[in-house]
C-alpha cells in the first residue's frame, strides 16, 4: 500500500462497533473492569485509551517501527524519551538542537546527572571524538532548527550501532511523509505533532516510535510513569490532521522552494538556508535520506533593524512560535523557539538576531512573495 493511502486508511479509518468514519473520541478517565481479578487493555486513560491507541498505532505504521506512544507536545515526547536513560549517562546531541531540547537538557536533566555533549553531526569526525566510556545515545536532528543543516543519517546511525549507542531522531520538520529515519536504522524518532501532523496550529501534541518492542516498553514505562499524555480530543485532532498530511505540505514545500529561490536574489537579503537550494551543504545527503526539502526554510538580514521592521510589516505571514500550520508563520529564533540559549552560544552557532524563520503555509506563493517584499524593503 502506497504512503499516500496509509495516512487514511491505517486500521483505524472506522470504529469497528458502530461504523462510524472516523476515530470515536473515548472521553472518560477509567474503564469498568468486568473482573477485578484478570488485567483488560485498558483500565486508566492514563495508562492507555482507546482514541489514543489509534493514534499511537497509526504513527507507528507511518514510521514504520514496533510501537509508537502520544504525549502532550513535542517536549513532552523528548523529555519522556530522555527518561529512559539511567543516571550518569552521556548523550551526543546535534549542537543545534532545537531550544527547547537544548534548555531541559541543560536545566532538568543536568541537575538529573544526564551528561551531554553538543557537537556539530553534519561531521562524523565530530560525532566520534564526543564518545565517553558512558555514552549511552546520539540525538540527531536534520534538517535542524533553525539552520536547516543536514546530518548524514546512514554514517551516524551506523556509528551508533557500531558503539552500541541508541539513536534517536527527531523527524519533526521532515514528517514521516518525507523521511522515515527507522528504516535508516534509527531506534527512536520524536515529532512535535504540533507541527505538520497536526497542521492547523489549534493542538499540542508529541510523538514518539521505537523501532523495537524492547525499547518500547522502556518509553511507555516513562509514558505511563510521567503521565504527560494527550486528551482525547486533542488525539482526534491529530489523527485528523494526518489525514491530509500529502496535499498540506507538498503544497507547502513547493511554495517554500519558490519563495527560497526568490530571497537568494533580494537585495536586502544575505544568506537563505533550506535544503532544496543547490547550495544549501548537505543538499545531496538530504535527498538521499529524504524525499523532498520541506516546508521550514530560514534566512538572514542585513541588520537587526531590518529584522524588526520585517516583523512589524508583513500581513500575510503571522509571527508566532510554532511551525507547520496551514498559515504561514514567521519566526524569530533568538526571542522565540531559541531564547533560552545563551547569547554567545546562539552567536557561535550562526543564530544571530538577524535570522528570520518562515514555515510556508498554504497561501498563494506569489502572494507571499509581494508581502515579504514590501516588508524587506522597509529596511
Amino acid at each position: 500500500m502506497k504512503f499516500d493511502t496509509l495516512l487514511i486508511h491505517n486500521g483505524h479509518e472506522c470504529d469497528k462497533t458502530t461504523g462510524a468514519l472516523g476515530v470515536p473520541v473515548f472521553q472518560t478517565s477509567t474503564f469498568v473492569q468486568t473482573d477485578v481479578n484478570a488485567g483488560q487493555e485498558f483500565d486508566y486513560s492514563r495508562s492507555g485509551n482507546p482514541t489514543r491507541k489509534a493514534l499511537e498505532d497509526t504513527i507507528a505504521l507511518l514510521e514504520n517501527g514496533a510501537a509508537g506512544y502520544a504525549f502532550g507536545s513535542g517536549m513532552g515526547a523528548i523529555a519522556s524519551v530522555l527518561g529512559i536513560f539511567d543516571t550518569g549517562s552521556h548523550i551526543i546531541v546535534s549542537e543545534d538542537v532545537y531550544g527547547g531540547t537544548y534548555r531541559i537538557l541543560n536545566t532538568f536533566y543536568k541537575r538529573w546527572g544526564l551528561e551531554h555533549t553538543a557537537c556539530d553531526t553534519s561531521n562524523i569526525d565530530t560525532i566520534k571524538k564526543a564518545i565517553k566510556s558512558n555514552t549511552k545515545a546520539i540525538f540527531l536532528e536534520t534538517p535542524s532548527n533553525p539552520l536547516l543543516k543536514i546530518t548524514d543519517l546512514n554514517t551516524a546511525l551506523n556509528f551508533a550501532r557500531e558503539h552500541d549507542l541508541i539513536s534517536i531522531v527527531d523527524n519533526t520538520f521532515m514528517t514521516p511523509l518525507l523521511q522515515r529515519p527507522i528504516e535508516l536504522g534509527a531506534d527512536i524518532v520524536v515529532h512535535s505533532g504540533t507541527k505538520f501532523l497536526g497542521g492547523h496550529s489549534d493542538v499540542l501534541s508529541g510523538l514518539a516510535v521505537a523501532r523495537t518492542e524492547k525499547i518500547g516498553k522502556l518509553i511507555y514505562a516513562v509514558q505511563n510513569g510521567f503521565g504527560a499524555i494527550p486528551g482525547p480530543w486533542d488525539v482526534f485532532l491529530v489523527l485528523r490532521g494526518i489525514k491530509t498530511l500529502k496535499t498540506r505540505l507538498e503544497t507547502s514545500q513547493k511554495s517554500a522552494a519558490v519563495i527560497a529561490a526568490w530571497l537568494c536574489g533580494h537585495k536586502n537579503v544575505d544568506s537563505v538556508y533550506y535544503p532544496g537550494l543547490d547550495s544549501h551543504p548537505g543538499r545531496d545527503t538530504h535527498f538521499k535520506q529524504a524525499a523532498g526539502a520541506g516546508a521550514v526554510l530560514s534566512f538572514k538580514v542585513k541588520t537587526k533593524e531590518a529584522a524588526a521592521a520585517f516583523f512589524a510589516k508583513i500581513s500575510l505571514a503571522a509571527p508566532a512560535v510554532s511551525l507547520g500550520g496551514v498559515e504561514t508563520i514567521a519566526s524569530y529564533p533568538v526571542r522565540m523557539s531559541h531564547a533560552g540559549v545563551p547569547v554567545d552560544e546562539r552567536e557561535r552557532l550562526g543564530i544571530t538576531d538577524t535570522l528570520i524563520r518562515l514555515s510556508i503555509g498554504l497561501e498563494d506563493a506569489g502572494d507571499l512573495i509581494n508581502d515579504f517584499d514590501c516588508a524587506l524593503n522597509q529596511s
